[in-house]
């Protein structure tokens, strides 16, 4: 690889500089013909932009969105728009230093050294990152990767890059972002998932807080201290296959100052319907059976005979298949005779409906054909001819998102199949676009883009094109309610539109534990809306006790859906176990009880981009005991849930956050005091979850009328005060 040199800085401080390369605040001419250019976008936040001398390998980006959203042809890469950019001054000439609010850069390298920024806090005088002293930016031609290497602190803690498993802190791992259908994944070390989310979060180690997103679509290694060389000293570093370096910076004090930035870079967090916080249910088992339509209205007759408290059902792709394939936006009427009727059915017993998509056409789809005359799919770039490669079973096309044909058909699909025949919502699935041609490309809208530097944003585009979809077809039907989608995949954007989960986890003791951490992860990473699939989506079933301890740890995710597809064609129920039952439902129960306060946590990750749910030391960053490892994590600012993940496990101990002057933590259920600071032996009962109120916490509860069963409407009831 070759280190990337330059002669000397350029400085352009000034108001709102505008004087350097695309308005950069300084930048350097490197050996290559390229510059390094550094602008300041806040008192907080800064950019630094590698710009190749032959221009960017991807000149538009899809994540970058301060005002909201992007167009759909993408934002030019070099856009400040939307940035209120501070007034940046030379604090020290000699030094090479610029200041642009808190966060100051000293500019180093000259004289054909290697180039190098030292990023440091005015308000506290510390260094919170600095690029690596041997040759920080490298370049190698032979396959296009790019290197950034930075210098690495042992104590240093490092949190996101989205759905990773294992111990929320990074340091030590190698992992890489690129989305893959990862059915089966390991859940303490599996990697990659289904996201491709290049955001790190640094705890230093004086306790500062700096996140770095890098923003490509290209495949991203991120190395936190797994790999030594003697020459370097201790470093992390980040490849990027053939893309672009431009890295946004965030300083902030405690973690939520941070992600709270980090979250309106990329566009905010969609607010969605008070529906979709309700339990809901996936049986794929029901949907691929024979006689399909006789068991789902079976399954709406045993949940209200059981007084199941339910608001959506998420049909999985059976309603498409024949076989073991999957045929997107037809219904098997052999299993299906009338589904409006099936449909009318679900609706009338207050279940919202979500319909399971897949962006992959079948080569004998009846669509195919003529798709493929429209060149709708992504194709081989020197043939013009649609990437056909296995899916489902089958041999397949991938819509191509850049296309506005493709996007016309999807969108007509989901209005005529899906929206008209009475479902509400698209839960978009299968769409990683894990494309092996290496000469496969995107259309890019007359700008070709390789697959490898466009395989996330069609997940992006295929969560938009349904999100919009739905919502001009509600609109024409004079309808308020906000849009939901869903999506396994994508980039940072996705949560403009979707909620997400953990994808196609296995049932084990393991997986109920680790999901934990991964959804905490992704609630980092500015990922709120999310969850997992309920008692394991594959694998064996469930038995009583896992059951249970799965339907309680998730009963206060912000999504709670029972999805499973196994072997037998068995299904995760509410009823499956009748030993349990009544302790599912019970569970289940208090998370209708909760409503309010879950839509309340709901309402500021969208008006506030704080996460629904987060590690305990999110809340509490000076309280030191919070950063070891632990399976608790904090339901908004005022609940801490204590799942239990072990076999036979009747009590377990618990950390209270320390609170200031001596406040204290309340058992929700039944008021005992427990000291804060400190960690407790507390019951944890086959039907209990055990679950704390912080002092001062107000909780609103909500309570169905008489003799109905809970909805997520319910009025508002006792105002619990602790």
């Amino acid at each position: 690889m070759t280190p990337i040199k330059t002669e000397g800085w350029q400085l352009h401080p000034g108001a709102n500089s505008v004087d350097g390369p695309g308005g950069a605040d300084a930048h350097a001419l490197l050996g290559d013909g390229g510059s390094l250019q550094l602008v300041f976008l806040s008192a907080t936040a800064a950019r630094v932009t590698w710009r190749p001398a032959d221009g960017f390998r991807q000149p538009r980006t899809w994540s970058i969105a301060p005002a909201g959203d992007t167009p759909w042809q993408g934002r030019p890469r070099e856009s400040l728009e939307g940035f209120d950019r501070p007034r940046v001054t030379a604090a020290d000439a000699q030094t090479q230093t610029l200041v642009g609010g808190r966060l100051a850069a000293q500019l180093l390298g000259g004289a054909g050294s290697p180039v190098r920024i030292v990023w440091s806090d005015t308000l506290t005088g510390q260094t919170v990152m600095q690029d690596r002293v041997t040759s920080a930016y490298l370049s190698e031609r032979r396959t296009g990767l790019i290197r950034h290497s930075l210098v690495r602190d042992p104590r240093e803690r490092y949190y996101g890059l989205g759905d990773k498993t294992g111990p929320l802190n990074l340091h030590g791992r190698r992992l890489r972002c690129l989305g893959q259908d990862s059915i089966g994944y390991d859940p303490l070390s599996g990697d990659p998932l289904y996201k491709h989310w290049p955001f790190v979060m640094t705890r230093t180690a004086q306790g500062l807080w700096l996140g770095t997103y890098y923003d490509t679509l290209s495949t991203c290694v991120f190395d936190l201290g797994c790999e030594h060389d003697n020459y370097h000293g201790l470093f992390r570093s980040v490849d990027i296959d053939d893309g672009d370096l431009d890295v946004y910076l965030m300083l902030g004090s405690t973690p939520a100052e941070v992600v709270a930035q980090f979250v309106r870079l990329i566009g905010g967090t969609h607010l969605p319907p008070r529906w979709s916080l309700g339990y809901a249910q996936t049986a794929m088992g029901l949907a691929d059976a024979p006689d399909a339509q006789q068991r789902l209205s079976a399954f709406i007759d045993e949940c209200q005979s059981r007084r199941v408290p339910i608001s959506s059902f998420h049909y999985g792709s059976g309603y498409s298949s024949r076989g073991k394939q999957r045929y997107v936006y037809t219904w098997n009427r052999q299993k299906f005779p009338d589904p409006q009727a099936i449909n009318a059915k679900f609706q009338a017993a207050g279940m919202k409906l979500v319909a399971n998509l897949k962006p992959c056409l079948l080569d004998d789809h009846p669509a195919y054909a003529s798709l493929a005359a429209e060149r709708a799919f992504i194709e081989h770039a020197d043939s013009g001819e649609p990437v056909v490669e296995p899916y489902w079973d089958g041999q397949g096309a991938h819509l191509d998102f850049t296309k506005p044909q493709a996007l016309a058909w999807w969108q007509a699909g989901l209005r005529s199949q899906i929206l008209q025949m009475g479902i509400d919502a698209g839960w978009n699935d299968n769409n990683e676009y894990a494309i092996a041609a290496e000469d496969a490309c995107s259309a890019g809208w007359g700008q070709a883009m390789a697959i490898h530097r466009s395989r996330p944003l069609h997940a992006l585009l295929m969560t938009r094109a349904t999100f919009e979809a739905q919502q001009a077809y509600r609109e024409q039907a004079g309808l308020s309610e906000p849009q939901f989608t869903v999506t396994r995949a994508g980039p940072p954007g996705i949560q403009r539109y979707a909620q997400t989960w953990s994808g196609d986890n296995t049932t084990s003791w393991p997986t109920l534990k680790w999901n934990i951490r991964t959804g905490l992860q992704m609630s980092l990473s500015g990922l709120f809306n999310i969850g997992h699939d309920v008692g394991g989506f594959f694998g064996p079933l469930p038995g009583p006790e896992l059951f249970l301890r799965w339907v309680q740890a998730c009963a206060l995710n912000p999504r709670m859906v029972m999805n499973s597809w196994k072997a037998d064609h068995a299904s995760n129920l509410p009823w499956m176990h009748p030993e349990v039952a009544q302790d599912v439902t019970a569970a289940i129960v208090l998370r209708y009880r909760l409503m309010p306060y879950l839509w309340a946590c709901v309402q500021a990750a969208s008006q506030s981009h704080v996460p629904i749910i987060a590690p305990t030391f999110f809340h509490f960053p000076h309280d030191e005991l919070c950063y070891e490892d632990c399976d608790d994590f904090m339901l908004g600012p005022d609940l801490l849930v204590a799942p239990v993940v072990e076999d036979g496990a009747r009590q377990r101990t618990v950390y209270l956050p320390r609170l200031p002057q001596g406040q204290q933590w309340f058992d929700f259920y039944d008021r005992t005091a427990y000291e804060s600071g400190t960690s407790h032996r507390v019951p944890a009962g086959l039907s209990h979850l055990p679950l704390f109120a912080r002092q001062g916490a107000r909780i609103q509860t909500a309570a169905p009328l008489p003799g109905q069963v809970a909805r997520h409407d319910d009025p508002l009831a006792e105002l619990l005060a602790f």
